[in-house]
């Protein structure tokens, strides 16, 4: 399991739809991919659960990756909410 604490930047302004392509980029992974603040858990490849997460400027966030692409997954996670 890899987890890694973030900051997220303005991801509206980098995307046209961040929520969409935040779950497209969750979802080329085999990992388990959740986010976490404030005491929320929720699946990154579950649309639903990120449009209820929001994710927003300046919210720091968990990101955990657990399965065999982890760190990569890790990694795609923190550019896209950071806007790298």
């Amino acid at each position: 399991m890899s987890r890694k604490e973030i900051i997220v930047s303005n991801v509206s302004k980098e995307y046209d739809n961040p929520i969409a392509e935040l779950v497209q980029v969750a979802c080329k992974f085999d990992s388990n991919i959740t986010l976490e603040s404030n005491n929320r858990k929720i699946n990154a490849k579950s649309i639903m659960g990120i449009m209820a997460f929001n994710p927003s400027k300046g919210m720091s966030v968990n990101i955990v990756a657990d399965g065999k692409d982890e760190e990569e997954a890790l990694l795609a996670m923190e550019k896209f909410l950071v806007c790298e």
